[in-house]
């Protein structure tokens, strides 16, 4: 399993045009083979910096829809709106 954490920071004017586009994607997102799970969240304290967590069957579906149209479509539509280049991390949760 791999769970993925993608930081994005936005021109405060485009905050609402980013919405649109992930409201628009995330059920084709979240229902794409292999992905269990896509939440957005929204820093409190920076409203244009939001971060996205998904949940992945292993790293292979995950380049699946990393290397997909429907990646590409949504990708190209918002990198055009980031202040900041964005950061990713793949991550495994420690259970004790």
């Amino acid at each position: 399993m791999i769970k993925r954490i993608v930081k994005m920071s936005f021109q405060p004017d485009k905050v609402e045009d980013f919405k649109t586009i992930f409201k628009t994607n995330w059920k084709l997102i979240a229902g794409f083979e292999g992905c269990s799970h896509v939440e957005l969240l929204q820093d409190k304290i920076h409203p244009n910096v939001f971060f996205t967590y998904s949940i992945w069957e292993s790293e292979n579906y995950l380049n699946a829809y990393r290397d997909s149209k429907l990646f590409e479509s949504v990708w190209s539509k918002t990198k055009v709106l980031f202040n900041e280049k964005p950061q990713a991390w793949s991550v495994d949760e420690l259970k004790f």
